[in-house]
């Protein structure tokens, strides 16, 4: 009777224990997702309606390379996030072009680049663009909200690529290299672009549910892209701005309120919980049709819609004589030759379609997505 009892808690061993295996083998990618249930702790351990607005006055910053003594290493690559629609498909090669246009030029500290993609396989763009493929978020997780990927690209990507630059530049498909960007970031303290609509103050009641502690001002009015960041300290922040992402999606007055722009709450709110603050700086991007003149800036982010009339005068949302949205382009390539904007239309207006322009007469193929 007590070999039988013997024998048989041996068997229920052994199968718990091939329970547990198989349970971490089935559950690996989510494991790697460490969703959580609980505000992550602090640590301080370091020191869809978008306004127009007038011209944000530009400022000097100090040329890194002048600042105290020279990085080993001061080159960052840059990254962008991507899916495999024509939509993304066709930003992606205009902004490569640019990127490939200005790397090389005097004060540039850009690297290596690499287009993220997080459609789980690869797509015909892999023999022009460096490219990176990664798993999208299990089914349903995101919600429709697809920018969720994101986050959950750059873990993969840290985690599993060869990176040999000390720095990242996270960008965007919309992004169009307009000046040679040098290395803004300094060792633990990242460079990162200021949005007018990222408001964490008057939003400290439901920040306060992934911040708990520390003060609010700690949470810096910035998204995810543009950021220059050492890769060491992007590898430590990404998996907690996928958790807050996904805890955001999950609260429905976080949801409701940050909408579109919750996955950048998130990224601000994940530096915060690890103590990152960013230097900030107003000249690292310019937005068309808000902002006028590119000035000493990097990028050109064309991410409003431009809408003028015959005269030059702004008709935000309304569409008269000229016209230009990213979005009429959904489900084909922007065409080439577009008519350039009237007279009287501001500098960044007229240089983006100009760039847009440029890149679609001189990239092979353009038409064929």
């Amino acid at each position: 009777m007590m070999r039988g009892r013997k024998g048989i808690g041996r068997v229920a061993i052994f199968l718990i224990v091939a329970l547990v295996i198989g349970s971490c083998f089935a559950i690996h990618n989510l494991s790697t997702l460490l969703l959580i249930t609980k505000p992550s702790e602090i640590s301080v351990h370091h020191g869809s309606g978008r306004q127009v607005e007038p011209l944000v006055k530009i400022t000097e910053d100090p040329n890194p390379k002048r600042a105290g003594s020279p990085r080993p290493n001061p080159k960052f690559h840059v990254a962008v996030t991507a899916t495999d629609s024509t939509y993304s498909k066709w930003q992606c090669r205009i902004m490569y072009y640019w990127y490939n246009r200005v790397k090389d030029l005097p004060g540039s500290d850009m690297g290596g680049f690499t287009r993220v993609l997080h459609s789980g396989q690869p797509d015909n763009l892999m023999g022009e663009i460096p490219t990176f493929v990664v798993d999208p978020l299990p089914p349903g997780v995101d919600q429709g909200y697809i920018v969720l990927n994101r986050p959950w690209a750059f873990v993969q990507w840290l985690e599993k690529a060869t990176i040999k630059e000390e720095y990242v530049l996270m960008a965007e498909p919309d992004h169009l290299f307009v000046n040679p960007l040098p290395n803004l970031a300094q060792g633990k303290n990242p460079a990162a672009y200021p949005f007018f609509y990222i408001q964490p103050t008057e939003n400290e009641k439901i920040i306060r549910k992934f911040y708990p502690k520390g003060s609010i001002s700690n949470v810096d009015p910035i998204g995810s892209s543009p950021v220059i960041m050492a890769k060491a300290l992007l590898k430590e922040i990404a998996p907690t701005w996928m958790n807050v992402s996904l805890q955001i999606k999950s609260d429905p007055e976080a949801d409701n309120t940050f909408d579109w722009v919750q996955e950048m709450y998130a990224y601000a709110i994940a530096s915060a919980l690890h103590g990152v603050k960013h230097n900030l700086h107003e000249h690292f991007m310019v937005q068309p049709p808000r902002d006028w003149e590119i000035g000493n800036s990097y990028i050109i982010h064309y991410t409003y819609g431009c809408d003028y009339n015959k005269k030059g005068e702004l008709t935000y949302g309304k569409i008269t004589d000229w016209h230009f949205d990213k979005r009429s382009f959904q489900h084909g390539p922007v065409p080439k030759d577009l008519p350039l904007p009237p007279p009287g239309v501001p500098e960044s207006v007229v240089r983006l379609i100009e760039m847009v322009n440029e890149a679609t007469a001189n990239i092979p193929g353009w038409e064929n997505l």
